[in-house]
């Protein structure tokens, strides 16, 4: 059995104010494209398929206008889609009852059910078999997936998270395993494991400060036969296992992620062996260019040497759909606003798309010098709030906040994000 696993889609996504759906678009064709070649049995999006709560009409239209062009053509294939902490788990779910006629399986929530015990106590259940999927594939193998939506806080009874994460999956597949005997078992999942590669001092991976919405997983033996994460976007293994997996974002979502590899992961599952994985390499209409890479401070007259060396210039002055996205650095001390003016005013004459020019200071060390310069109002949006109060408050107050403080910010962006979301 063949199954491509994907996730954190972030459709509606703005890249610095560029309207990225032409991206998206771009991505889904390829996607199409995939599937056609090598015909699996299932497609698992593993969350975050919308970057917020409340996409917009257009990019809704992708995602269906995607959705039928894969069923109507490939009718025989099985989609799953789970929500992520970016998506709105009911508005995700809402059209579940149409799209499971078209073979689409969509669970966005949990289900609950209230169980009163014999001394008239009582207590709300998990809906466990919700979760669990039935594949069949076209040789006539078969496969569960286990569909497991972002789990919020407040759904887990534990008082710590990452405990109630581990606790619920744990049961989930015990269930799966009692119903399903001898059967391979995917899980599908959207959380930040505990030691994932994450792109430092970046607001597109949003994951809390201090731990609290970590989740260590090591020492679980009685596992699925695989996992396959969203929510962390470079793809890599997850606490050095060869079973569980993120597969990514499929574009960008910061300069930070200028060297990720995108794509699709395609799982094969043969009776008697470990699971065979394959990335589907994707690349992006746009790369990311960052001007210098490194933080040697240069003069104006060396950046621009350095920018004409590297961009090209427009043919008939046009932007080509694929012109690059590009990052300007500059020394704080060694540019006046005139010069920088000027740098991004070649760039402007560039095949290029300039979407910052950040200010940065040499003398400060690594972990000050990827702070971002708050220009404008999309720098403002793009900032991790967490990061920008930490940093608020060391300036103000001459040291860290901490762990009690930590904690408590923690928990107000977290309500914060969830209120919004729903």
């Amino acid at each position: 059995m063949k199954i491509i696993c994907t996730s954190d889609w972030h459709l509606g996504n703005l890249f610095h104010c560029n309207d990225r759906l032409p991206e998206h678009e771009h991505f889904l064709q390829w996607l199409l494209g995939q599937i056609e070649e090598h015909r699996p049995d299932a497609l698992l999006v593993a969350g975050d398929v919308f970057d917020n709560g409340n996409p917009s009409a257009k990019a809704q239209s992708a995602y269906y206008k995607f959705l039928a062009e894969a069923t109507q053509r490939h009718h025989d294939m099985t989609i799953v889609i789970t929500a992520g902490n970016h998506d709105s788990a009911s508005r995700l779910e809402a059209p579940r009852e149409l799209l499971t006629h078209h073979h689409v399986e969509v669970r966005g929530t949990i289900k609950r059910y209230w169980v009163t015990n014999a001394d008239g106590q009582g207590d709300w259940q998990f809906d466990y078999d919700d979760l669990l999927i039935q594949l069949e594939g076209r040789q006539g193998d078969r496969a569960v997936v286990l569909a497991v939506p972002y789990l919020r806080s407040e759904m887990l009874r534990d008082a710590n998270y990452s405990q109630g994460v581990n606790n619920f999956l744990r049961s989930l597949t015990g269930r799966a395993r009692e119903l399903h005997r001898d059967v391979p078992l995917v899980m599908m999942a959207h959380m930040y494991a505990t030691g994932a590669d994450i792109a430092c001092h970046d607001a597109s991976e949003t994951f809390a400060i201090g731990g609290l919405d970590q989740v260590d997983m090591k020492g679980w033996t009685d596992h699925p036969d695989y996992l396959t994460c969203g929510h962390i976007h470079k793809r890599q293994h997850i606490w050095n296992t060869d079973w569980a997996r993120y597969s990514g974002s499929v574009l960008p979502m910061s300069f930070a992620e200028k060297d990720y590899t995108h794509g699709v992961d395609l799982v094969t599952l043969s009776p008697n062996h470990a699971p065979q994985v394959e990335q589907l390499v994707y690349t992006p209409q746009h790369r990311l260019v960052v001007l210098p890479e490194d933080d040697n401070p240069l003069t104006a007259a060396k950046l621009k040497k350095l920018i004409n060396t590297t961009l090209t210039d427009r043919l008939d002055g046009k932007i080509d759909p694929n012109a690059p996205y590009v990052m300007l650095r500059v020394a704080q001390e060694k540019l006046n606003n005139d010069e920088i003016h000027e740098l991004d005013e070649l760039v402007g004459l560039k095949n290029a798309i300039l979407c910052r020019t950040q200010k940065f200071r040499p003398q400060l060390d690594a972990t000050h010098a990827e702070q971002p310069v708050l220009r404008s109002v999309d720098d403002l949006l793009n900032s991790d709030p967490m990061l920008m109060l930490r940093q608020a408050f060391e300036v103000q107050k001459g040291h860290p906040l901490n762990e009690r403080q930590l904690t408590m910010l923690n928990e107000l962006i977290r309500n914060i994000k969830h209120e919004t979301n729903d």
